[in-house]
């Protein structure tokens, strides 16, 4: 009795300080993720704390529910237009991406570690995938935001592509340790089985769960409870089918994602914190379960596999698998960069211990090497790297204090709460004079605790505390009229236009006052429809279209169309940090200097 007490104590006087470590570490600019695992590791065997922890199979097991959570939750916050804008280039990363890096460190582990080939493709597939959790966290938490074809590739392929490396992971653990040839028929079945079933078992378990959630009537906080459930249930029940789990969970949340079902935004916010403690125990278990003095037989060459990992595996894949979609090179190079890896590799490595693989150690500590490079190297470099290469974009309004309530089954509609802030646009109209979106309606308003009798001739005010009735997918766009500041305006990074129009001003008033070449056929469009015809059907904030001397930006879209342009006087490309560290490139010590400050070194 008195050892559980302890563990308990121990489990959460760690996950408290992570989090107020996060807090200091947010500040500094580094990942958070590498905040859990070096805790973890100062807590384990060569650490403070001197806790021996060895148990393989506790980890894997904890490792694999809390995989599923950050899955799911993912999958739940993947937007329907991103799905359709980026869903063939995740995939094709998910799948021939992850195959190519995993071929191409098996080579590198062959010539650096002198593996045979075999053992080398088992180590490519434990390093070939890049990590939800710290795709999701990093891209999310590093205080920048990056256009959506870019930000949506990355989470989307991060939540897809782990099947595949475990799948060839599995694959090699199975050849190493049979008796036998396997044939290659078996392969095949076998990935099929892996990929088509865990992607069916997924939607059919993401439609299932929304129609349970919208004809069930529970209390409030089941709802949550009652999701985490069905997907742990997808998850652990498509595994017993031999399929992927952890594709099968995601598709799940994606699925349940795509249309409202009731308590939704309660059942977000409460797997959001599940998410975080999830990524918390894993991350803090796998720090325990590493001894650094391990590491220093297999550091050298694992510090090689590491960076043939960032510049060269993780780049040819990418190069090769967007070839064939609309991305700049810009964008590659972010993707490129951005391959980051987390847990999933040394929770990868995991599986040859567990199967006891001849020199199983050296896979977990590669990994351990690699994972913690990533992190130090590429994490701290995300936010550098989008304003290096000119990918951010103006930021959205923060949530802050938003409600919303569930008006029971078979409603359309949910009522929501929002605050009004300081520079929101809601404050130059009266509140009845708002163009709100469709079948969205304000219904009260609270100023200083008391609703307001005649609300709808009154002007707004910060800090008046706004209740609407709206479909659950226009609540976010509705809280952007209440939330957002005109001070975004000014802090929109260089290059989103010296001057801003809307989406519907004519393209011929722009011609007449900027000379623009925009040619006879145009002369009757709308800006957003001229630019719609140049950039195709579906566009992001951050796409670009020059003509003559200016550049047309798109500075907001939603749902793929434009809301608002912005007008550039000058090409701003060629001030990109990255355009002259490319004219520098002849001077080695400028080169230097820039990558310094890119990586932060």
């Amino acid at each position: 009795m008195a050892l559980i007490n302890q563990l308990i104590f121990l489990g959460a006087l760690l996950a408290l300080i992570s989090i107020l470590l996060g807090q200091l570490s947010s500040r500094l600019g580094a990942p958070l993720l590498l905040v859990f695992l070096v805790l973890g590791m100062l807590a384990g065997e060569d650490g403070v704390l001197g806790i021996a922890f060895q148990n393989y199979q506790t980890t894997f097991a904890v490792g694999s529910v809390a995989l599923a959570i950050i899955l799911f939750e993912g999958g739940l916050r993947t937007p329907r237009e991103v799905v359709r804008l980026v869903l063939w280039p995740s995939l094709t990363l998910a799948t021939i991406g992850v195959l190519l890096t995993a071929l191409c460190m098996a080579g590198m582990a062959v010539l650096v570690m002198g593996m045979r080939p075999l053992e080398g493709v088992l180590m490519g597939a434990i390093l070939a995938s890049t990590d939800a959790a710290a795709v999701f966290m990093l891209l999310h938490g590093q205080g920048v935001a990056v256009n959506a074809r870019v930000g949506g590739t990355l989470e989307l392929e991060s939540g897809m592509n782990d099947p595949m490396a475990v799948f060839l992971t599995l694959m090699a653990v199975h050849v190493l340790k049979a008796s036998t040839a396997v044939s290659g028929w078996y392969v095949l079945g076998s990935f099929g089985l892996e990929l088509l079933g865990g992607g069916l078992i997924g939607a059919a378990g993401g439609f299932g769960l929304r129609w349970l959630l919208q004809r069930l009537t529970l209390s409030a906080g089941l709802y949550p409870v009652m999701a985490t459930a069905g997907a742990l249930l997808i998850f652990g029940g498509t595994n017993v089918l031999h399929a992927s789990g952890f594709l099968a969970v995601y598709v799940a949340g994606v699925m349940l994602a795509q249309a409202p079902y009731r308590a939704q935004q309660v059942i977000t916010r409460f797997l959001d914190g599940l998410a975080w403690l999830a990524q918390i125990t894993m991350f803090l278990l796998l720090g325990l379960l590493v001894t650094p003095s391990a590491l220093l037989a297999d550091l050298a060459a694992a510090l090689i596999l590491a960076v043939g990992l960032i510049v060269v595996a993780r780049p040819g894949a990418v190069l090769l698998c967007l070839l064939p979609f609309r991305f700049t090179w810009h964008e590659r190079g972010f993707v490129a960069w951005v391959g980051l890896r987390g847990a999933v590799p040394i929770f990868l490595a995991s599986i040859p211990i567990l199967a006891q693989v001849p020199n199983a150690q050296v896979y977990f500590n590669v990994a351990f090497v690699a994972v913690l490079t990533s992190l130090l190297v590429q994490g701290w470099s995300v936010g550098r790297a989008a304003r290096f290469l000119g990918l951010e974009v103006p930021h959205a309004a923060p949530h802050g204090q938003d409600l919303d309530i569930s008006l029971g089954h078979g409603a359309s509609r949910e009522l929501a709460g929002f605050r009004v802030q300081e520079g929101a646009r809601v404050l130059n109209y009266d509140y009845g004079e708002i163009d709100l979106p469709e079948k969205c309606e304000v219904i009260s308003v609270i100023r200083d605790s008391e609703p307001i009798t005649l609300f709808r001739e009154t002007r707004p005010a910060i800090d008046d505390y706004v209740i609407a009735i709206a479909p659950p997918p226009e609540i976010a766009g509705l809280h952007q009229h209440f939330a957002y500041h005109e001070a975004d305006e000014a802090a929109a990074p260089a290059g989103f236009g010296e001057f801003v129009f809307e989406a519907e001003t004519p393209a011929s008033d722009l011609a007449l006052i900027y000379g623009l070449p925009i040619g006879t056929a145009a002369k009757d469009l709308t800006l957003s429809g001229f630019l719609h015809e140049r950039l195709g059907e579906h566009v992001v904030a951050g796409d670009r279209f020059k003509l003559g001397e200016i550049e047309l930006v798109v500075r907001e879209a939603k749902d793929g169309r434009i809301v608002r342009v912005g007008l550039e006087l000058e090409d701003t490309r060629a001030h990109l940090p990255v355009t002259r560290t490319l004219r520098k490139l002849k001077h080695p010590m400028k080169t230097w200097r820039a990558f310094r400050r890119l990586t932060g070194v």
